[in-house]
């Protein structure tokens, strides 16, 4: 049975996470101002299987740029900046990745390029050592949680994806605990929660996350991004079988990016 939730959980975070970093960029059309409601708060999770410990994180603050290969942290590891090689590479790609001034374009592009270079496992380290040196900068579980889930998808083992997910999961919570008005950290772990197993019961915790962000997002300068919170939380409530609320959200994200393609078709194909 445990084996079973495992695998469920892992295929449904893949799935889930493949939806994050793999939608279509939008262009952001005029933006008008929004009223922000009262922030629900965001309920405690309780996980059903053991999780592997994972506080080992790592290094302090970096720099912004506008590419993954530009950024390079003021304080990486002294033997990432004595060389050019395969170190140096990772040392810049997690820069970007953990970077508040990185585009959104310009992560994924650095997780496209981890993948792509096999450096995966290099980068899942250097986050881990970097959230366990200071715990008190959000984006490095914020990050290191979306590595967990990109492992899941070059992995084969059900079993483990699943505890890749759980993992995932918890230093999601760690960077929330933190900063919690990480966006990566809240998106990417409501994505994931959405794939568990029903009888896990995490809807309404699903609902939490997305509503919170965003009230949270209303209260910032408009991104592309922001745009797929809307699709997500109309796509739970829809679930839920509540398509008058369902409806709602997605028009008041269609107000905020009228452009949005996702938006556009799902308040066209709205009951």
């Amino acid at each position: 049975m445990k084996r079973s939730v495992l695998a469920i959980i892992g295929i449904g975070a893949l799935v889930g996470f493949a939806f994050v970093i793999n939608r279509p960029k939008e262009a952001v059309g005029p933006q008008p101002e929004a009223p922000i409601d009262p922030a629900p708060a965001v309920a405690t999770q309780e996980r059903s299987a053991p999780v592997p410990a994972v506080e080992r994180h790592g290094p302090s603050k970096t720099t912004s740029s506008e590419g993954a290969s530009e950024q390079v942290s003021s304080h990486s590891p002294p033997a990432a900046k004595a060389g050019s090689g395969t170190a140096f590479l990772v040392s810049q790609l997690v820069d970007t990745l953990v970077s508040p001034h990185s585009t959104y374009e310009a992560k994924q592009a650095a997780w496209k390029q981890l993948k792509d270079s096999g450096k995966l496992d290099q980068a899942i380290t250097e986050l881990e050592q970097r959230a366990s040196n200071d715990p008190r900068t959000a984006e490095y579980p914020a990050a290191l949680g979306q590595a967990y889930l990109q492992k899941c998808g070059i992995i084969k083992d059900v079993r483990e994806q699943g505890i890749l997910a759980m993992q995932a999961d918890k230093v999601f919570d760690t960077a929330l605990a933190v900063d919690p008005a990480n966006w990566d950290a809240r998106f990417t772990k409501a994505v994931a929660l959405s794939y568990w197993p029903a009888n896990l019961n995490k809807g309404d915790e699903v609902i939490q996350l997305f509503t919170t962000l965003i009230q949270q997002q209303e209260s910032q300068p408009p991104q592309p991004q922001f745009a797929e919170t809307y699709a997500w939380l109309g796509d739970q409530y829809q679930k839920t079988g509540d398509t008058d609320e369902a409806r709602k959200i997605w028009q008041r994200g269609a107000a905020l990016f009228p452009v949005n393609e996702k938006l556009k078709d799902k308040l066209a194909s709205a009951p």
